[in-house]
């Protein structure tokens, strides 16, 4: 069933009721004597080298964060990549490479073309040649360094049958036994049909929503999702204590997972909120101003 069904039915059912279910409490955070919100480096480290490659998973481990996220693409022969747009202009050299092949599309390109091109030199000179990663190479970096993995499926309605194909990397690589799904994995996506399909098809794995759905419409992603991860810019104490008042299918309180936050002051501003974890390109400046 198509999302938007399921949720029409659902609010139809519970209505405003769902608005009067008491809240409970959120998790403790650093604001109230709690553990401090989980950090994750937002595609690697992002403000310190080229995003969504290995050299950023390399900067977030120098830092110590342990959380990383990422986003999947896939190619014109099916390999999957990690860029976050669809299109290879911004972060790489491929007008240069491929003139005459605009819009520069990654899924018009072979997994051959893309690893011909350079995704650092447009960052600093000191990254020339860095390369555009496979999941696979980006998933076995993540491991190399004992990391965690945030991963996202970006425009999944380009890609059909993508989340079957990231779950066989995953599976591939060793990400779903259970060291991995008990705290290693999240896989996320701003479409809710696609972290359905992630659910159906492996129930175990840790799943999120991008987004910052109605409270209303939270009883229908508590059956799939066991995150809601909005933009900071839209966040409240209270939206954030709305969600937690939910369980997720793993039937532990929903959690909020807020992006993206670069500044010291926005950072404690959602912390005091009682986010769960917060997304960040400089993800050291936020872990300095919330430990504690």
């Amino acid at each position: 069933m198509h999302m938007r069904a399921v949720v029409a039915s659902t609010t139809a059912l519970l209505g405003a009721t769902a608005l009067l279910l008491p809240l409970s409490p959120g998790p403790a955070r650093a604001s109230d004597g709690g553990t401090p919100p989980v950090v994750v480096a937002h595609r690697g480290a992002s403000g310190y080298a080229p995003e969504n490659t290995l050299a950023a998973v390399d900067e977030a481990a120098a830092l110590g964060i342990d959380w990383v996220e990422n986003d999947v693409q896939r190619t014109k022969d099916g390999e999957l990549v990690v860029l976050h747009d669809d299109s290879l202009a911004r972060t790489t050299n491929v007008e240069t490479v491929f003139p005459g092949r605009s819009p520069w599309k990654v899924k018009d390109f072979t997994a051959a073309e893309v690893a011909r091109l350079d995704a650092g030199s447009w960052f600093g000179p000191a990254y020339a040649g860095v390369r555009v990663p496979t999941l696979e190479q980006f998933v076995r970096h993540v491991e190399r360094h004992d990391q965690k993995l945030l991963l996202e499926l970006k425009s999944p309605e380009l890609y059909p049958g993508i989340e079957q194909e990231t779950l066989k990397v995953l599976s591939n690589e060793g990400w779903l036994d259970r060291a991995h799904l008990s705290g290693r994995l999240v896989v996320q996506s701003f479409s809710a049909d696609s972290v359905r399909t992630v659910h159906e098809l492996k129930p175990g794995v840790k799943t999120g929503v991008i987004g910052a759905p109605p409270v209303s419409d939270l009883p229908a992603y508590a059956e799939f999702a066991d995150q809601i991860n909005p933009r900071h810019t839209s966040l409240s104490g209270a939206y954030v204590a709305a969600v937690h008042a939910f369980r997720g299918p793993h039937g532990k309180p929903l959690e909020v997972l807020t992006w993206t936050v670069d500044d010291a002051a926005a950072a404690r501003r959602v912390a005091g909120f009682g986010v769960d974890g917060i997304i960040s390109n400089k993800p050291d400046v936020v872990r300095d101003a919330v430990d504690g």
